[in-house]
């Protein structure tokens, strides 16, 4: 019994060692951050968030355990319209002075096929936190030919409620779609 314990012990005590929390952050020349509102039930607009920031916190190659936490400066809003980036950092809308930042925090990961991942987390818009549920796609890793650091890919795509976050709403659906696109893209380093 005594050597078992012991064994026990000498195994906890190396696996405390050889699993690392490897940390990822994502590349800003090479990540995105897009969303796409349907305008009068005809068209698409995209816009962009230009400044936001993403780590991804694991140990385990296959991501079961992954905290990913996402911050985006509403200010940063891109539509190439400067008028309506103007009106969507308004309080008709964003109200970026009063809510600065976007945020999401990951609160589980569950496999959804080869690559795909369901990610469930809360989604901090317009001073609500809201759960979400989003698809993750992992692209796969590269090393990094300039720097020589580990890279990996991932597209995050899913719709959020303009509704559930009280975004404009004054502007009824048929002028302004409640349905929120999200598409990210990331590329990650290993720090």
């Amino acid at each position: 019994m005594k050597r078992l314990i012991l064994t026990a012990a000498a195994f906890i005590a190396l696996t405390a060692f050889t699993f690392t929390e490897k940390i990822w952050t994502n590349d800003p020349a090479h990540s995105q951050l897009v969303f796409t509102v349907t305008h009068m039930g005809i068209s698409d607009v995209s816009g962009t968030f230009n400044d936001f920031h993403a780590t991804i916190r694991t140990v385990k190659t296959d991501l079961s355990d992954a905290s990913i936490k996402l911050t985006a400066k509403v200010a940063s809003i891109d539509t190439r319209v400067e008028q309506r980036d103007l009106h969507l950092k308004s309080a008709d809308f964003l109200d970026a002075e009063k809510f600065p930042e976007i945020t999401f925090e990951s609160t589980g990961l569950k496999p959804a096929g080869k690559n795909r991942y369901k990610l469930r987390g809360n989604l901090t818009l317009h001073g609500l936190t809201r759960p979400v549920t989003l698809d993750l796609l992992y692209i796969g890793t590269a090393q990094n030919p300039v720097n020589k650091k580990q890279s990996a890919g991932y597209k995050v795509t899913g719709t959020i409620s303009r509704k559930a976050f009280k975004i404009g709403e004054q502007f009824p659906a048929p002028l302004l779609s409640d349905a929120i696109t999200i598409n990210a893209d990331g590329e990650f380093q290993a720090n």
